[in-house]
């Protein structure tokens, strides 16, 4: 499944009426553990087909990083049937991303 770009206009769609595992990762271009997690990120979704995989620029989307109250990033936010299930700030190997969707 392709990486989604959520905004604040998609996110009801993307992720609140999804059916299924969607795991979000909120970044910016200027933070360095988030360009180190991003391929980590791809590499889940690449993995893991049945899971959508968003991702949220918070520079771009302030509004949605501060409904979910994103203090520092990379953060990641899994979803199940719209409901948020889990949370991880930071960076992290991919077994711990793995055990975040499962």
């Amino acid at each position: 499944m392709a990486i989604t770009i959520i905004t604040k206009d998609n996110f009801k769609a993307e992720v609140q009426d999804f059916k299924g595992t969607v795991l979000i990762d909120f970044w910016a271009d200027w933070c360095g553990p988030c360009r180190m997690l991003s391929p980590i990120v791809d590499e889940v979704a690449a993995e893991n087909p049945g899971v959508k995989i968003g991702k949220v620029n918070v520079d771009e989307q302030q509004e949605l990083a501060a409904q979910f109250n994103i203090m520092s990033i990379p953060t990641l936010l899994v979803f199940k049937d719209g409901n948020k299930t889990g949370e991880s700030i930071g960076l992290i190997p991919k077994e711990q991303m793995e055990k975040l969707i499962d």
